[in-house]
């Protein structure tokens, strides 16, 4: 009989959570290299080269592919004749791996989850609780698949109850645009049909753990229905032309899993979750021998691609920036930041806003006047780093707040990821400010360009402390101009319709 020692437990848990953060999962990779050669979008290339390098660069340093390390996710298997060495349950010993994980000092990853959810929304410190799905089937062994599913992507879950007799491609086709970039495309879209609410997310999530295989299905054809399904969601989403990161481009996603389950007569739930650039999650067994064995993907597997900024990237001095310069800046145009930047995310621009509705001076060393601010939220450093991975967070959370900010304090840009709602647009418009985006999933890469960083303000908010950082060569792209204009609308509708491929199935 098997015994599942509880140390070993622990130990595989927090195991699989730092293999994952530093290693893609080598078919994701392969995908997206694939994509990369095909690429024409120039923008949308450049994107995935930046995810590709960083990638690599990751997987050789064993640090973090994204700052947002991400909420964990177990689907868990327990064999009914399993016994447990340990007297905790089984939720408590997950959550013990975790935090292990998440404290590893020679790669620390950054605690995302808050308490309280709709009060003081407390970060718990250690990344826990976890998200634990769990299943009794036969046998005598644990399998576990494992993820760290980052906020952006998750944010843009969807879940709609349609007639039976609707189109599930026509929602999917409708719906994907809607989701804007936050989920950092090209990932993965999860779709589950079927059971009832939960039932649908949870077939959604557990997709995205399955292999990619959509080239492959291409190649032989589909054998049923649901890869019917598969394929011309797979077309007709890469038609759309949103691309890497929005920008417009032949690729959006990578492969379309769908999972089913039978439903009531009268139902036809559907969710879809998406997947994005920084896909983490492994699956392993544990068989009472002792803690999981991860060997290290090899190195070949990923493309020996070495990023630079092309000779059309220009250099910006950051220090000596004023509204004069940025108005010369066009949608699309590539840009090598050099100087100083401060950072804040939700909850600093939270404190912000309450000291100016106030008539209170912000702190000593937050003076935005003709600067530019960072939506970050780093990973702390290890040994020899000045910042850890700070790649930028979904910018569209903080669109309540552009007006005042810039209206009150002299700010003239910002710099996250993903598209500005309508009204951030306008303000950037009457302000003639910039907004400016870095690539989601390659926030080594991003920190790489960052020399110095320090504190300047509410240092008890953690990750989301006001810090100003000294850049060197940071590399960004001009999402909205002086004058309102996006390159997130002007991209996708530049490359609609030309992604080609299968032949499109009716539904």
């Amino acid at each position: 009989m098997t015994t599942i020692r509880e140390d070993d437990f622990i130990q595989s848990i927090a195991d699989a959570l730092q293999y994952i953060s530093y290693y893609h999962p080598p078919d994701y990779i392969q995908a997206l290299a694939k994509a990369w050669e095909i690429e024409e979008s120039p923008a949308a290339r450049d994107a995935m080269e930046q995810i590709l390098y960083n990638s690599r660069l990751c997987a050789l340093g064993h640090r973090p592919i994204c700052q947002d390390t991400g909420m964990v996710v177990v689907f868990i298997d327990v064999g009914m004749t399993v016994r447990w060495d340990t007297t905790r349950s089984l939720e408590a010993l997950i959550d013990l791996g975790v935090s292990r994980a998440y404290r590893l000092p020679e790669n620390i990853l950054r605690a995302s989850m808050v308490s309280d959810p709709l009060g003081e929304r407390r970060n718990t410190g250690d990344n826990t609780p976890a998200i634990v799905h769990t299943r009794l089937v036969p046998g005598d062994r644990i399998a576990i698949k494992i993820a760290a599913k980052g906020g952006g992507s998750e944010n843009k879950a969807r879940f709609v109850v349609l007639n039976p007799s609707s189109s599930l491609v026509d929602w999917v086709v409708d719906t994907v645009p809607t989701l804007g970039a936050g989920w950092c495309p090209p990932g993965m879209l999860g779709i589950g049909v079927g059971g009832d609410a939960e039932k649908a997310m949870l077939l959604a999530k557990e997709s995205l753990m399955a292999p990619i295989d959509i080239q492959q299905l291409r190649e032989r054809g589909p054998r049923n229905r649901t890869e019917e399904l598969r394929l011309d969601i797979y077309q007709k989403v890469n038609d759309l032309g949103i691309g890497a990161q929005g920008l417009g481009g032949l690729t959006t996603v990578l492969d379309v899993k769908i999972s089913d389950f039978p439903t009531h007569a009268a139902s036809l739930p559907v969710a879809m979750i998406p997947n994005c650039a920084a896909t983490r999650h492994i699956e392993f067994e544990l068989d009472g021998s002792g803690p999981a064995t991860l060997p290290a993907p090899k190195l070949s597997d990923w493309p020996n691609i070495t990023w630079k900024a092309g000779d059309e990237a220009i250099p910006i001095d950051l220090d000596n920036l004023d509204k004069s310069q940025i108005q010369q800046w066009k949608p699309g145009d590539r840009l090598l930041l050099s100087g100083k930047l401060l950072t804040g995310r939700d909850a600093a621009h939270k404190r912000i806003a309450g000291l100016l509705r106030n008539g209170k001076p912000l702190p000593d060393g937050v003076d935005f006047h003709n600067r530019m601010i960072y939506y970050v939220g780093p990973v702390d450093p290890v040994e020899g780093e000045v910042v850890g991975p700070a790649g930028p967070t979904t910018a569209t959370r903080m669109d309540d707040y552009t007006e005042l900010m810039l209206g009150e304090t002299g700010m003239i840009g910002m710099i996250g990821k993903a598209e500005r709602g309508p009204d951030a647009i306008d303000s950037i418009r009457r302000h003639h400010a910039v907004y400016l985006i870095a690539v989601g999933g390659a926030a080594l890469l991003v920190a790489r360009a960052i020399r110095e960083a320090r504190i300047v303000a509410f240092e008890d908010l953690g990750m989301e402390a006001i810090r100003e950082f000294s850049v060197k060569d940071m590399p960004v792209t001009v999402a909205v101009d002086s004058n309102g204009k996006s390159v997130h609308t002007l991209g996708p509708s530049q490359w609609r319709g030309r992604f080609g491929g299968i032949a499109l199935v009716q539904t």
